[in-house]
Formats: C-alpha cells, structure tokens, sequence
C-alpha cells in the first residue's frame, strides 16, 4: 500500500485547490518529488477533465511521483459517474474523495491497484471512510485553507491512530518543512499542503491573487461562512474587494448557481501563509521544503541525543 513513498522527495501532497490546481502544477509537483493532485471540479466539462488527465498521465512517469484526482461523491455531484469512468480510463495511482463516502470509488480504484484516500474533518467522518474501506484518511485540520476544520492537527492525528492503521494525511496551518516534520514525527504519512503552492509558478491563481498572497500576514486571515454558508479560511482584503462586510454580513450578491463564479474574486488561504513570500516554480519551492524538513530532522535528532545524556 505505501509502496508510493518511497518515490516520493518529502511526504508532501499539493492539494488540490479550486480553480488553483491545474494539469501544469500537477505536473510540475510530481516532478519535484510531491504528490501532485487537482479537484475535478475545476473542469468544467468532463471532456475537459479527460483532457487534463490526459495530459497528466502522459507527462507523468514512473520515476515521478505519483498525482492523485480529487473527486466530489457526495450525491450533489451530477458527474460523478462521468468522473468515475474517467478515473477507470486513466486510473490515477490516488484518488482523493471529498464531501462525501469514499465507497463510490473504491471498488473501482483497487481493480487497478490503486489507493483511495477520504477527505476527514471529525473523527465521527474518519471512523465512517475507514468503515467504508478507504486505504487513507486526509484529516483537514483548524489552520487549513479553505472550507477549514476545527481539531488541532496534533489531536486529530493522535485520534485517528487509536483505530486507524492506514496512511494518514494532515493538513492544517503546514507550509514550511519544519513542520512537515513535525507532523511525520506525531504519525502522519503525508502532508496535505495547499496554502503554499498558491503562488507558484504554475498554478492558475492570478497574478492578483498571487501578489495578495505574498503582501498578506496571518493577521489578515478571517474564518466566515459568508461567501459559502460554510465556514472557511479567507483573505479579509479579497472579501472586502469583492464587497463583503463581515460585521454586518455579506452584500446580496447574485452568482446563478455557478459555483465557479462564487469563488472568483475570493481567494482562501490557510495559516501557512507566512511562508509564502512571492512567486516561484514548484521546483525551487520544494528545493526549499527538503532543506527545512533536513535542519529540522537534524536537530531533533540532535535535542534528542541532548536529553538522553
């Protein structure tokens, strides 16, 4: 089942982000050493999603690491039995379910051989996907990006293991390689990192949301469900640029049902925002992850040797 880590540079997943993560980013991750992955949802049109998963698996090879399809199950979802037969057409090595049970996908994904991880943010979701047979558990911590979770990363990896042997992925406020290793040292497999690629070279956030990133401190994060009725991670100068008042609630704003439109001109960001200080390819971005995770293995080891003396 982990036979993947091994190809793997760090146990970092680029997560996939709406309307962030595209073909290129993926791509670019994969060859960097991390799991590249995208949403579905970022394509329009199932002929569309072909198109990129296309131009993933062509581009991908066996000395990369493996890229991974985010996929919505939730019954909401119209295309979810297009997505599906994409998924067994292409047969990315993960696949990462969302907003929903694992268990439309699973059968499918481990007929060839591939691996099924389940987006968590309780234990109550994180026993259910594990029921449902899911090989990993994505527990979206407080400090993540986006529809954000509310369990310290620390406790929610410590509860999940009291049941749960398979991999386990954490993701919540980690963007520097500090704390990737951190959270391998508290049991998590892997690292869901999203907050961090945002500006990367290759992803499809614009230049806007790119240089806001960068101009941003924590300080200018807001959880609101205001935008979505969901509570999310935000950047309060996106929010008030696109009219919104969180004192006195949102402006009356007219989308159509397009959820691609309601996401727009808002742009999430997790706790992790400190580390991102301008634009950069995928590349030099996990250059810099594997030099921090190194010093940071380093000297635990070395204030470990310390305190046995």
């Amino acid at each position: 089942m982990r036979d993947f880590m091994a190809r793997l540079r760090l146990p970092v997943v680029a997560a996939p982000m709406f309307l962030v993560s595209g073909p290129e980013m993926v791509i670019a991750a994969c060859k960097a050493g991390l799991v590249g992955s995208f949403p579905a949802p970022n394509c329009r049109t199932a002929e569309e999603l072909d198109a990129w998963m296309t131009q993933i698996s062509a581009s991908v090879g066996p000395e990369d690491a493996p890229w991974a399809a985010n996929l919505v199950t939730h019954s909401s979802n119209p295309r979810l039995a297009e997505d599906l037969a994409l998924v067994a057409k292409h047969k990315p090595p993960l696949v990462i379910t969302a907003l929903g049970s694992p268990k439309p996908a699973i059968e499918l994904v481990h007929s060839y051989g591939g691996l099924v991880m389940a987006d968590v943010t309780t234990v109550a979701l994180g026993r259910k996907a594990a029921a449902a047979g899911a090989d990993g558990l994505v527990c979206v911590s407080a400090g993540a990006g986006g529809h954000t979770g509310q369990l310290s990363p620390f406790a929610f990896i410590a509860a999940l293991r009291q049941f749960f042997p398979g991999l386990v992925c954490v993701g919540g406020g980690i963007a520097d390689g500090a704390g990737v290793a951190g959270a391998v040292t508290a049991g998590a497999d892997l690292v869901y990192m999203g907050t961090r690629f945002i500006a990367a070279e290759e992803s499809l956030a614009s230049p806007a949301y790119k240089a806001m990133l960068a101009a941003c401190s924590i300080e200018d994060l807001v959880v609101s469900n205001a935008v979505t009725g969901t509570a999310a991670s935000w950047l309060k100068p996106s929010l008030a640029a696109a009219g919104y008042d969180l004192a006195g609630g949102p402006v009356a704003r007219d989308y159509g049902g397009d959820v691609q439109k309601r996401w727009k001109d808002v742009w999430s960001a997790g706790q992790g925002l400190h580390a991102v200080t301008g634009v950069e390819p995928m590349a030099a971005i996990a250059a810099t992850l594997e030099r921090e995770f190194d010093a940071a293995v380093a000297g635990l080891n070395a204030r470990a040797a310390g305190l046995r003396r």
